[in-house]
C-alpha cells in the first residue's frame, strides 16, 4: 500500500516566492510531489502536455517499470500470469484485487456466462449503419446505447448497480465485437453459448455461420485467451484516462467505456499491430528487408519500423516473450510458417535482437508485433484488430472505474492551460472593421 511522509516536502522558488509541497511516496515507484495547492499557494500552473510528469490519481491496480520491462497486475508479474492463468480469472484478480478461491471463480465465471446475451431489440441498432461500417464505429455507438437498454444500471451512486454494469460490460463486450464483424462481411450474428469458455465463445461466434458450425481449436482459443490477458490493462494510457475523465464527471458506465473505445480507436493508440502488419505486408520479401533497415536508421527519412520499442518501456516488453510463444504455437497449427510476411516477420525479429543500432537503441519486438501476427493468422481482417483490443480492455477500464468512483481524493477533470492567444481587446463594429 501506498505511504505518506508528511516529513517529506520539495521546495519550489521562483521570484520572491518560496513554497514547501509536500511528498507522497508509493508502494513501487519514485515518490510523488503532491501539487494540488499550488495555484491556491503560488498563483502558478505546472506544464505538462500529454501529462507524461504528472500522477492525476493514486491506484492499487497495475504497475509498471519501464527501465526493468515490468508490469504488474494487483502485484502478479504479467508472464506467471499469461502462462498459469486464464483471462476470466485475471478478470475477477484486477475487480477484486486478489486471485478468486475456486468457489468466487466459478461464481464470477457463471455470473459473466449469463449474461452474454445482448437485449435483442439492439439487433435493430446494429442494423442500423451501413453495411460497410467499420466494426470500431458500431462498438462506440452500440455500447454507448447500452445505457437505453439497460438502464438498470446506470446509477454509479448504487454499488450493487455498478457491480451489475462491471459484469455485463465484460459479458455483453464479445458479443458486441463479434456481431459488428459479422455486421460488417455481411453473415447472420451468432449467439452465444453458455457450455464455452469466453475465448472460445468469441471465436464461434465470430467464424460460425448457421449452415456449419465452428469447433474452436483449443490452441487458437488459448492464443486468443492470452491476447486478452495481456491487454487487459495498461496503467494511465490514453483510452484508460479517458474513460476516468469520463467518469469523473457522473457519467453512466457505459458512455465511460464508450469514450475509451473511441479514444482506443486511434492510430497512435489501439491501432498499433495493425500499423506492424502493414508494414511487414509493405517490405513484402525478405530480400526487400535491408533496404527498410537502411531507411529506419536514416533520421531523415520518414520510414519508422513499427513494432519494435515502446514508449514506456525503455528495455524490453514483457508481454512480447509470451506473444511470441502462442504466435509460434498458432502458425505451427496453421501451417503457414512458409507465409512470406511471416518471413519478413520472423527476420526483422532475428535483427532485432542482433543488430547493434536495435540493441542499443533497446527497440526490441513487443507485444503489437506479435499480436498481428497471430490476428491474422486466426482469419481476423485488419479492421477486427483495435476491436479485439478494446475487447481485452473492457476489464481495464471497468475496474479503472470503480476505483475512482470509490475514491474521496477524486475530483471532476478539468486541466489547466497555458494560454498564449491575443489579449484582452474591444469588439469593433463591422462598418469599422
Amino acid at each position: 500500500m501506498a505511504t505518506n511522509d508528511d516529513h517529506k516536502t520539495a521546495t519550489l522558488s521562483f521570484g520572491d516566492t518560496t513554497l514547501e509541497l509536500p511528498m507522497r511516496s508509493p508502494s513501487l515507484g519514485p515518490d510523488v510531489i503532491d501539487i494540488r495547492k499550488l495555484y491556491a499557494d503560488g498563483n502558478v500552473f505546472t506544464f505538462d502536455p500529454g501529462f507524461t510528469s504528472t500522477a492525476a490519481c493514486s491506484s492499487t491496480i497495475t504497475y509498471i517499470d519501464g527501465d526493468k520491462g515490468e508490469l504488474l497486475y494487483r502485484g502478479y508479474p504479467i508472464e506467471q500470469l499469461a502462462t498459469k492463468s486464464h483471462f476470466l480469472e485475471v478478470a475477477s484478480l484486477l475487480l477484486y484485487g486478489e486471485l478468486p478461491t475456486a468457489a468466487e471463480l466459478e461464481d464470477f465465471e457463471s455470473r459473466v456466462t449469463n449474461h452474454t446475451m445482448l437485449h435483442e431489440q439492439m439487433q435493430n441498432f446494429f442494423r442500423g449503419f451501413r453495411r460497410d461500417a467499420p466494426p470500431m464505429a458500431i462498438m462506440v455507438g452500440v455500447v454507448g446505447a447500452m445505457s437505453a437498454f439497460y438502464h438498470d444500471s446506470t446509477d454509479i451512486n448504487d454499488p450493487w448497480q455498478r457491480e451489475v454494469a462491471a459484469i455485463r460490460m465484460i459479458a455483453k463486450m464479445p458479443t458486441i465485437a463479434a456481431w459488428a464483424y459479422k455486421y460488417s462481411v455481411g453473415q447472420p450474428f451468432i449467439y452465444p453459448r453458455n457450455d464455452l469458455d469466453y475465448s472460445s465463445n468469441f471465436l464461434r461466434m465470430c467464424f460460425a455461420v448457421p449452415a456449419a458450425d465452428y469447433e474452436v481449436d483449443p490452441i487458437l482459443a488459448r492464443a486468443m485467451d492470452r491476447i486478452l490477458t495481456l491487454h487487459a490493462d495498461h496503467e494511465q494510457n490514453a483510452s484508460t484516462s479517458t474513460v476516468r475523465l469520463a467518469s469523473s464527471s457522473g457519467a453512466n458506465p457505459f458512455a465511460c467505456i464508450a469514450a475509451g473505445i473511441a479514444c482506443l480507436w486511434g492510430p497512435a493508440h489501439g491501432g498499433a499491430n495493425q500499423a506492424c502488419l502493414q508494414m511487414l505486408r509493405e517490405i513484402g520479401t525478405v530480400d526487400q528487408i535491408p533496404e527498410y533497415i537502411k531507411r529506419a536508421k536514416d533520421k531523415d527519412d520518414p520510414f519508422r519500423l513499427m513494432g519494435f520499442g515502446h514508449r514506456v518501456y525503455k528495455n524490453f516488453d514483457p508481454r512480447a516473450k509470451v506473444m511470441k510463444e502462442s504466435a509460434d504455437e498458432v502458425l505451427a497449427l496453421m501451417g503457414i510458417e512458409n507465409n512470406e510476411t511471416l518471413k519478413v516477420a520472423k527476420e526483422l525479429e532475428r535483427i532485432a535482437l542482433e543488430d547493434e543500432y536495435f540493441v542499443e537503441k533497446k527497440l526490441y519486438p513487443n507485444v503489437d508485433f506479435y499480436s498481428g501476427i497471430i490476428l491474422d493468422a486466426m482469419g481476423f481482417p485488419e479492421g477486427m484488430f483495435t476491436p479485439i483490443f478494446a475487447l481485452s480492455r473492457t476489464v481495464g477500464w471497468i475496474t479503472q472505474w470503480k476505483e475512482m468512483l470509490g475514491d474521496p481524493e477524486q475530483k471532476i477533470g478539468r486541466p489547466r492551460q497555458l494560454y498564449t492567444g491575443v489579449t484582452r481587446r474591444d469588439y469593433v463594429e463591422v462598418e469599422n472593421r
